[in-house]
């Protein structure tokens, strides 16, 4: 699947984003043993591939957890309510951020910014986000992850 991607793109300019993101949404993770090949097919070094990769909080070097939770750290959530989304999640999951639940699960995250300022405080759930949370619709919203990962 790796190479189709790679030929898919290989020719298309600005094509990094959109190759890092199927391979992601493909593989649920970039495996760093591509970035060398990845770099090579894209005709840029390995350092700025992995620099994209870093750098955006989409992308993941690891296989994760089967949700990811993120909550957002950014000013304008912080400022409406975030610093108590951050602890409502850290103890209805029993782990900080970075980490994943022990039946893997959910993984943790701090962002920097979801893009949804005017509706502060925001979590994504996957690729879904929620906005102008509190406590209560948060831990209703973990629960129900741990309602669906039961029944799953």
């Amino acid at each position: 699947m790796l190479a189709q991607l790679l030929c898919q793109y290989q020719d298309t300019p600005g094509g990094l984003l959109p190759l890092l993101q199927d391979i992601q949404e493909d593989l649920g993770y970039i495996p760093p043993e591509s970035i060398p090949g990845i770099a090579e097919v894209m005709n840029l070094s390995a350092a700025e591939v992995h620099g994209v990769v870093s750098f955006y909080h989409d992308f993941s070097t690891r296989p994760g957890a089967r949700h990811s939770l993120q909550v957002c750290a950014a000013e304008s959530c912080q400022a409406s309510g975030g610093l108590e989304l951050e602890q409502v999640a850290r103890d209805a999951l029993g782990v900080n951020f970075g980490e994943v639940t022990d039946d893997g699960a959910v993984e943790l995250k701090k962002v920097y910014c979801l893009g949804n300022c005017a509706c502060s405080p925001s979590v994504r759930i996957d690729n879904e986000t929620y906005a102008r949370l509190d406590a209560g619709r948060l831990r209703a919203l973990i629960a129900g992850l741990r309602t669906t990962e039961e029944r799953g």
